[in-house]
């Protein structure tokens, strides 16, 4: 292949000069190293990359590998282009047509073409070299002969004179081939364990570049966690102040109220005693007698109860005022607790319905992520585990420690209960085994239009509805505490359960119509991953 050829070949498409540290892409093409990063620097954000070359598409951003065979066909290249023409070293013989030199004769101090280098003398005192046009440069200053020897000593080239009679005399001298040699050597190691080197760099740039891709994915996102969990805070806090003022103004607002009752019992007071009085000033004794309500002006009682005295004790015993404090202080420890759960899980549990305690009209998906209320029994076999009076089910994972999170799918459901349950939660009997209504599980209840968190039966009514139709739980177990979040935007709390736990925890449903599916785990997020990929 002509020199002109080749070097179109080993030219970089983006750069348009000879390949510097070769890299290929998947589809074969080859560039710069530096060249590719920055076209692919570029196209970051724009939804894919692609060959500057062909044009193929990446989803992700493609790995680069090194041309070993590329970069050493290029060396090869260079070190065999001759350097005539840049030099500017032409023929000392071809006067009509400049021809450049391929060779310069010290000893006659003319540059030589290949046609008059075939007829050049040969003799011993003609020594050739590479073109130059300085050949005072290759001979001895001091006796203006060319220079032959390298004196080891001094570490300088010396011509003959300099070596028998000279200031060199008795140093240990070397021709200048042979120690140009020794000298490439020397350099040739000094370059290998620099090729070493700059590989190792090379590896560190892209391992740390991968890992930046890997830092800017996390970083983007926190960001939106952190945004969403900024708002949140922003809505609990003017929601803990609005509570506190509400305490605030409450106590005078209890005292105004028992002021009002009193004065209305007064005013009743009084009415019955001008009855009374005027019953006693009565002469007629058949009247008095015959008077319908005196065994209701007699009854004495009701006006003076202990429940009465008791919350006239209180409120004038109130006099330490509101522990603000205190109640700023528990709502930020609860505050801080959800964040300190929020960001130290990763993923959502990967929960799988337990069928050995789904009830018979209860119907497990495949995958045993979702539990369908169904009209046709299953006739599964009884066992001490099978839920056998309501249709519910629990998780074959249990958790004794650490914090662990796991979300729900309602659907179009609108009767049901999802939480978490001891594993020895009653199996029959609606006080004993359904999810909430005993001191072994709790539990987020809807009914119709209606929702709850409930425990031990007692129900808390929540303030608004669940929009989203995905509910999350939040397991802290050394703390002893659940949360329960609406997953809109932005997250919203629901609902705390704290208590100290003495028994592992499993996930339940409670399906009374409808279908919950469990959503998240490590399926789902392979799941998600090939479908970016595609």
């Amino acid at each position: 292949m002509a020199s002109a050829d080749l070097r179109a070949e080993l030219e970089c498409s983006v750069c348009l000069n000879i390949y510097t540290d070769p890299v290929n892409l998947r589809c074969g093409h080859n560039f710069c190293r530096v060249c590719i990063d920055h076209v692919l620097d570029t196209q970051e954000g724009s939804g894919g990359y692609s060959c500057p070359e062909c044009r193929e598409k990446f989803q992700d951003r493609p790995a680069l590998q090194r041309n070993i065979t590329l970069r050493n066909i290029v060396e090869n290249f260079l070190s065999a282009q001759p350097d005539q023409e840049e030099s500017g070293v032409f023929c000392t013989h071809c006067v009509d047509s400049p021809v450049p030199a391929v060779r310069s004769c010290l000893h006659c101090e003319v540059s030589l073409c290949d046609k008059h280098l075939r007829v050049h003398k040969k003799s011993p005192e003609h020594i050739l070299c590479d073109p130059t046009l300085s050949m005072e440069s290759r001979k001895c200053s001091v006796h203006k002969k060319i220079l032959e020897y390298y004196c080891t000593e001094d570490e300088t080239c010396i011509c003959v004179s300099c070596s028998l009679a000279g200031e060199h005399r008795g140093h240990q001298v070397e021709m200048l081939d042979e120690a140009s040699e020794k000298k490439k050597e020397t350099l040739r190691n000094v370059l290998q364990e620099l090729l070493t080197k700059k590989e190792e760099t090379e590896e560190r740039v892209q391992s740390l570049q991968e890992h930046r891709r890997k830092v800017e994915e996390e970083a983007a996102g926190d960001t939106e966690r952190v945004t969403v969990l900024f708002r949140d805070l922003r809505r609990r806090l003017e929601d803990l102040e609005k509570r506190i003022l509400r305490e605030i103004s409450g106590r005078a607002d209890r005292i105004s109220t028992s002021i009002q009752d009193l004065e209305i019992k007064k005013e009743e007071l009084s009415r019955k005693m001008r009855h009374i009085e005027e019953l006693c000033n009565m002469t007629d004794p058949l009247t008095v007698l015959q008077e319908s309500d005196t065994g209701d002006l007699c009854d004495t009682e009701d006006w003076d109860n202990e429940e009465d005295r008791e919350r006239h004790e209180e409120l004038l015993n109130d006099g330490g005022g509101l522990d603000v404090a205190g109640i700023i202080h528990t709502g930020l420890s609860d505050i801080i607790t959800e964040i300190n759960v929020i960001f130290r899980i990763q993923e959502a549990a990967d929960i799988l319905l337990d069928v050995n305690t789904a009830h018979n009209f209860l119907h497990i998906s495949d995958d045993r992520k979702t539990a369908f209320k169904s009209y046709i029994k299953q006739n599964r076999p009884g066992t001490l585990q099978r839920f056998l009076d309501y249709s519910q089910v629990l998780s074959s994972q249990s958790f004794s420690s650490g914090r662990h999170y796991w979300e729900v799918d309602v659907g179009e459901s609108d009767w049901w209960i999802v939480g978490m349950c001891y594993p020895s939660i009653g199996r029959v009997g609606r006080s004993e085994s359904v999810i909430g209504c005993n001191k072994q599980s709790w539990g987020l209840y809807r009914n119709g239009d209606q929702y709850w968190e409930i425990h031990d039966s007692n129900k808390i009514p929540l303030p608004t509805i669940i929009s989203s139709n995905r509910v999350r739980i939040y397991l802290d177990y050394e703390a002893g505490r659940i949360f329960f979040y609406d997953l809109c935007d932005p997250i919203r709390h629901l609902h705390t359960f704290s208590t100290t736990f003495t028994e592992p925890l499993h996930a339940g449903i409670y399906v009374a119509s409808g279908c919950i599916k469990i959503c998240g785990g490590n399926q789902e997020m392979l799941e998600l991953r090939q479908r970016r990929v595609m």
